[in-house]
């Protein structure tokens, strides 16, 4: 399939975007930008310059990707969301003048397979969402995110773990460090880490 790019969209020269994507309305892709097969890149987004996003990614409406952040494949990111990339944010160095391109330090963030972030949150630098992750909507995430790890509220916390598929996920045995649990939806079996079942609130 083609890639389709609405008019209304800007996109640097030096970009590379993989087959079956769509760029939709006023969106903005700055230079060496990588995005994957099959993503939809919503209206009015921003990916800042140098960000790789994989295959089958969806970025809604209105979402802010700076420069530092790294989506993995299958990434679901609802609207409105904002990342950052700068731990001590600052127009003016303290002598007052503007600061320039070398007078901030960025700080990484790491968006992994399947994960979900909901409408409206908000994504502090620095840290990993693990893969099949999901963030409510209208979260402030301020730490790392364990893999299938529900988190929510402001700051997000831990609630529970959810599968692939999105279902809650209920314990069903434990050994050392690995708990085994069992989808509520689809029955799919999932081992999770002992240290983070602990952390649920």
């Amino acid at each position: 399939m083609p890639v389709r790019i609405h008019p209304t969209a800007e996109v640097s020269n030096n970009v590379k975007i993989g087959e079956g994507t769509s760029v939709w309305h006023h969106a903005q892709i700055r230079e060496g930008v990588k995005i994957g097969k099959n993503c939809i890149i919503g209206k009015g987004v921003y990916v800042d310059a140098e960000v790789p996003i994989g295959d089958n990614v969806k970025i809604e409406n209105y979402v802010s990707v700076y420069h530092g952040v790294a989506i993995e494949g299958g990434v679901f990111v609802g609207p409105h969301v904002c990342f950052t990339n700068d731990m001590c944010p600052r127009a003016v160095n303290p002598d007052g003048s503007i600061k320039g391109a070398t007078d901030w330090a960025l700080s990484k963030t790491l968006i992994k397979t399947g994960a979900a972030i909901g409408a409206n949150s908000t994504i502090r630098c620095g840290i990993t969402i693990g893969e099949w992750a999901m963030v409510g909507a209208g979260s402030v995430v301020t730490h790392d995110v364990p893999a299938h790890g529900l988190v929510y509220g402001n700051p997000a916390r831990l609630h529970g773990f959810v599968c692939a598929c999105g279902g809650f996920l209920k314990k069903e045995s434990q050994r050392d460090t690995i708990i085994t649990t069992k989808c509520q939806e689809c029955s799919r079996i999932t081992e999770v880490l002992t240290r983070d079942w602990e952390t649920i609130k």
